[in-house]
């Protein structure tokens, strides 16, 4: 496939439970030591309804939460994220990762069930100033609650070039 072939193309879904152990273990990571992410009564004390989790976690936690039984089915015609990276490293380069960035709609706190879809947004090219062509491969991330409240969308852009 041509990576332009991904454009409108969904990855598999996720079912991701937020839980206690990765989210205190990623703030400290991130060397974030704001008890909010430790300690309940922290959390209490700030107004929170839990433990939330830091601004970058999302990004994560599908490796931390996304145990097998609670995974949903996958959609006939869905991509991974590997067979895009594939199609633009077809002719070699490198890929890196060119943008991230998180708009929290509701505050994910420990304990909570989301469920994550992700799309392939776009895919397209541009030169550099040393004339080469690079491609952009843009994928957006909806994160909904138990009720189907949307509460986060990250987009994630990668960049290939030659």
């Amino acid at each position: 496939m041509h990576p332009t072939d991904f454009i409108g193309r969904s990855l598999p879904p996720l079912t991701v439970v937020v839980e206690r152990g990765p989210v205190a273990a990623f703030a400290r990571a991130v060397k974030d030591n704001s008890e909010v992410y430790q300690r309940p009564a922290a959390a209490r004390e700030a107004g929170l309804n839990g433990l939330p989790v830091p601004p970058t976690f999302s990004f994560v936690m599908r490796w931390w939460g996304a145990f097998g039984e609670l995974q949903p089915e996958v959609p006939a015609g869905t991509v991974e994220l590997d067979d895009l990276i594939g199609a633009l490293r077809a002719d070699g380069g490198l890929i890196l990762h060119a943008d991230q960035q998180f708009v929290y709609l509701a505050p994910i706190v420990v304990g909570d069930v989301l469920q994550v879809s992700r799309v392939v947004e776009d895919v397209y090219t541009r030169p550099s100033r040393g004339g080469q062509t690079m491609t952009f491969a843009r994928i957006r991330t909806d994160v909904r609650d138990d009720v189907d409240h949307l509460v986060l969308t990250e987009t994630m852009t990668l960049l290939h070039r030659p």
